[in-house]
């Protein structure tokens, strides 16, 4: 075994303990959980791009039982379950780990919050929304099933007509602003293509050959055209008829060009035509409010016609994004940059797992658990002293993956002993205030680990969290404070709150610090376990 270490920064803290967390490496790979095919075929693209690098050995157990629940159920793994994991001795514990937690309600809850963010990037919330994500989930809605519904939302059906909250959020005016449906376009290229359109509004893009001024009007056809219901209580949108082409020319030489609805890089779709008062599926009517139905909405036809195992860039973004989920960097970077300018890391492995993923009728479920199973996956993140850090396009070593607000929020609940108490705990209250401590601005695609002093502030002072380390029936600080043992208290705090054991180092200073507080010792707890739930190790996934 090689000794490694991991330098953590904190806030304010002002003993040494917190300065230096030792780790080590498992130079095993025995320990790599992988028995199906496709995890050996992307570890073997990942070698063969490597060439003659070395890889990272695999992590250790309590690195990847954090990671893994972090992933897959979005939230550290309690107590109880990281010492169950970590004294099993079972030949495949990884493998079934990741089993249950994919069979958990903590998964749907992950992806529901993951695609939340992913999708509406903090707009807002919405109850039918969030109902439309849980069920979704629940249920392992197909990628392209899911993405059906949201494009063209169903109003009749109870289960999935929140769908619309994705276009209704989009097209709210902002003041006197007029609605913005040049940035609706562009967030339907970017979310469902993984092609940010929208320099290629009023001509070919500059520097990307493959944008083409069509493909954005074209898309910005389907969505000039539609309009928030106000005849329902619920996220709805309405459809104008569509009866001609829409013009538009470039700002460089001014020709004049026409396009129907089309779905970038795909062929031009012709606006049937309808004999007068035969345009309607369902007329308008003025006493309920109702807009009516168009025989003809460009939105179904976008949505048969994008989310399909055919549109590449459909299925190379979804493969891209869930990669970029579990790895922390995307295969090609940005998300939203998918372009031949803009080459994959590992064009081959993109290949492979767009494939994959068609073949399996877009199964997330499914490509997760693949991925997961991946020595990629499962690679340690620290290296010996000394040793210079591989690009983290590479994935030679685990990338270092920002948490979420909810991640953040569901981890602090079960490190404290919260989580179990939802009488006590206000958790709607509670995650808007994480979500405004941590998450990104609005329309601010939430990628990179990115500390704030707002975040910090919110750590350090904050009553909710403050709330979580009072000495409570059950909680980690009443349980601590029952432990008389330092090496032993020392032992539980650790891996309640990072999921690892202390090193001998942390050992003697937590039990130094108790020893010098023995007469504030309910105090003295309370301000390790805040000290550990503020170091940045707590609020990376590593």
């Amino acid at each position: 075994m090689s000794a490694s270490h991991r330098t953590t920064r904190t806030a304010g803290l002002s003993i040494s303990l917190w300065l230096a967390l030792g780790m080590v490496l498992v130079a095993d790979y025995s320990l790599f959980a992988f028995a199906d095919e496709l995890p050996a075929r992307i570890d073997a693209l990942i070698a063969a791009a490597s060439k003659d690098a070395p890889l990272e050995t695999a992590s250790d157990d309590a690195t990847f039982v954090r990671r893994a629940y972090l992933d897959l159920a979005g939230r550290i793994p309690s107590w109880q379950e990281a010492t169950t994991f970590l004294d099993s001795k079972e030949a495949n514990k990884r493998v079934q780990l990741i089993d249950t937690l994919l069979a958990s309600g903590d998964y749907s809850r992950r992806m529901q919050d993951l695609f939340h963010a992913m999708l509406m990037e903090r707009r807002g919330d919405n109850s039918e929304w969030t109902k439309f994500l849980q069920t979704s989930f629940e249920s392992n809605k197909p990628w392209d099933q899911l993405v059906r519904e949201i494009l063209d939302p169903d109003p009749n059906n109870e289960a999935i007509r929140g769908a619309a909250f994705f276009h209704t959020k989009r097209l709210d005016k902002v003041g006197q602003q007029e609605t913005d449906y040049p940035g609706l376009t562009r967030d339907v290229g970017r979310l469902f293509l993984g092609m940010d359109l929208q320099c290629a509004q009023c001509h070919n893009h500059l520097f990307i050959e493959s944008y083409k001024q069509v493909d954005f009007q074209g898309l910005y056809t389907v969505y000039q055209n539609t309009f928030i219901r106000s005849d329902l209580k619920f996220p709805a949108i309405g459809e104008k008829v569509l009866t001609k082409k829409t013009d538009f020319s470039s700002v460089f030489d001014k020709v004049s060009l026409t396009t129907g609805p089309r779905v970038p890089g795909g062929k031009e779709i012709e606006i049937p035509t309808f004999e007068k008062n035969e345009e309607y599926l369902v007329p308008p009517d003025k006493k309920t409010n109702f807009p009516g139905t168009p025989r003809f909405r460009a939105t179904q036809f976008l949505a048969t016609e994008l989310p399909t195992a055919g549109n590449k860039a459909f299925a190379n973004n979804i493969a891209n994004r869930l990669w970029f989920v579990m790895m922390g960097r995307g295969l090609f970077n940005p998300l939203d940059q998918q372009h031949a300018a803009n080459r994959p890391s590992h064009p081959e492995l993109l290949d492979l797992l767009s494939q994959e993923i068609v073949a399996q009728k877009f199964d997330m479920k499914w490509m997760l658990r693949q991925l997961a199973l991946t020595q990629t996956y499962q690679r340690a993140t620290v290296l010996p002293v000394g040793t210079e850090p591989p690009k983290p396009e590479t994935y030679r070593i685990a990338n270092e993956k920002r948490l979420a607000a909810e991640q953040l929020m569901n981890s602090v609940l079960v490190a404290t002993g919260s989580r179990d108490k939802p009488c006590e705990v206000d958790l709607e209250k509670f995650r808007a205030a994480f979500v405004k401590a941590f998450g990104n601005v609005p329309q601010d695609p939430e990628v990179e680990f990115a500390p704030s002093l707002k975040s910090s502030l919110f750590v350090l002072n904050d009553p909710l969290v403050l709330d979580c380390l009072t000495p409570q029936s059950g909680n980690l600080v009443e349980r601590l404070l029952k432990v008389t043992d330092s090496a032993a208290l020392a032992d539980e705090l650790y891996l309640s709150i990072l999921t690892r054991k202390p090193t001998d180092e942390e050992r003697t200073a937590v039990a130094d610090y108790l020893a010098k507080n023995a007469e504030r010792r309910p105090a003295a707890v309370t301000n390790l376990s805040w000290a550990l739930l503020a170091s940045t190790e707590f609020c990376l996934n590593h």
